[in-house]
């Protein structure tokens, strides 16, 4: 069967396209009092990475909002999560109509970023694909090694209700392939997590207490399947809702589970390393420090994101508040790419960023007038993406909420940049390898 992706191509390769000139950085410059300045430039491999200083509110480049009205069709619509592209360039997210909207930062013919293009009373520019799903969508992520500037590359992955995994291809929109699993009837079922390990070759998704592992390159119903429970019903039990790798070459990676626990398996063979207990609902995400050594978990109905250290997982570390307690809702954070600082959503519409030495709160900021579903870091420059939105049920509304649309600070996605006189050499520097 013929391979979803080129096996020649299974190199790194960051592709960013220049970045703000001067002239149109003064013209973008906030003013003192919402502009972020760079502390200091750490340098990582001989890229310069600007550190930004949080206590100081970000300011909003893109906002997108009228799109994603589609009374007709669903009048509760609502986004759910935002993720960057791997190489930077453009930012992926998933509305309740089982679509995906893929927006590209807009580039002048100069090869700088656009700012003309953020207007406040409507969209600063259309979507360039959407992609278009069946059924509800139960997780979604890039392939990790995505390049703008090779098209072989430029691929998704989702899961959906009753659906095997997709392939697709994020120029396009077009369905390159699928990857089935099916239960003891035969009958396909669907993965409620996915993820690319780190060399992009394999896709390993959650399901009901099983994982199993899909050949990127042997698209169909081929893959290996591994139990999270024992003979004993030792492990981990319940529905895996969230996958995450660790960023260095220790193997390892870490599982989420409805039931409350989190664990850590060997990438190789599956082999169970350890459960950790203690979040107070179910596991939604997971994601490890950039050094690996701890891992960050958060859950429904919790309002605490919890730190572990997974050399000695006896004890959590510390726990950072977000305003996420009553809701069943997936709530992003994410950690930028210095691995200093998190930023997470919640319920109150404010992004809160925490500093990850100390597990002291430093800032926040009003990012929507709803929930704060998702929030990412940009993998390169000092920008951030946000998207908001919950379900509103008709029924439980009052009248003067049923008659009022949403405005434009509400199920919306903004891109944010955290801003420094600096920030023009940081968004020009070139991060290839």
């Amino acid at each position: 069967m013929q391979s979803c992706l080129s096996k020649n191509n299974f190199l790194h390769q960051n592709h960013l396209r220049g970045g703000l000139t001067g002239e149109e950085a003064e013209e973008l410059r906030p003013s003192s009092d919402s502009a972020a300045e760079v502390k200091e430039t750490i340098s990582d491999g001989g890229n310069s990475w600007p550190a930004v200083q949080y206590d100081v509110a970000p300011y909003r480049t893109y906002h997108f909002f009228q799109q994603f009205r589609t009374a007709d069709s669903n009048p509760n619509n609502f986004l759910k999560g935002v993720k960057w592209s791997p190489d930077g360039s453009c930012l992926l997210t998933c509305s309740d109509d089982n679509t995906l909207p893929i927006f590209s930062l807009p580039y002048n013919e100069s090869g700088s970023l656009d700012g003309s293009a953020s207007m406040p009373d409507s969209d600063s520019y259309a979507a360039n694909v959407v992609v278009r799903e069946g059924e509800s969508v139960y997780d979604y992520c890039w392939y990790p090694y995505m390049s703008a500037s090779n098209p072989d590359l430029c691929v998704l992955a989702t899961s959906t209700k009753d659906h095997p995994i997709h392939l697709w291809d994020s120029n396009s929109g077009q369905l390159r392939c699928t990857y089935r699993a099916y239960d003891a009837m035969d009958e396909i079922t669907a993965a409620f997590s996915i993820g690319f390990n780190p060399n992009g070759n394999k896709i390993f998704a959650g399901y009901n207490k099983t994982i199993r592992v899909f050949d990127v390159h042997r698209p169909g119903r081929d893959f290996e399947q591994y139990s999270t429970l024992s003979g004993k019903k030792e492990g981990q039990s319940g529905i895996i809702s969230s996958i995450a790798f660790s960023p260095t070459d220790s193997g390892m990676l870490a599982a989420g589970s409805y039931s409350q626990t989190t664990a850590i398996y060997r990438e190789d063979n599956m082999e169970l390393l350890y459960v950790l207990h203690g979040q107070e609902g179910g596991v939604t995400q997971v994601q490890f420090s950039k050094d690996g050594n701890y891992l960050y978990t958060g859950g429904r109905k919790d309002p605490y994101v919890l730190c572990w250290d997974i050399r000695k997982t006896v004890d959590i570390v510390y726990k950072l508040y977000r305003s996420s307690e009553t809701t069943n809702q997936r709530i992003q954070f994410d950690i930028e790419p210095l691995g200093r600082y998190l930023g997470t959503g919640g319920q109150d519409g404010l992004v809160h960023i925490y500093d990850l030495q100390t597990g002291e709160w430093v800032s926040s900021f009003q990012a929507a007038l709803d929930t704060v579903n998702g929030f990412a870091f940009h993998p390169f420059l000092p920008m951030a993406a946000t998207s908001s939105g919950h379900r509103r049920f008709a029924g439980l509304l009052d009248d003067s909420q049923e008659n009022n649309p949403l405005n434009g600070h509400e199920n919306c996605l903004s891109a944010w940049s955290f801003y420094s006189s600096t920030a023009d050499d940081a968004a020009n520097t070139d991060f290839g390898n």
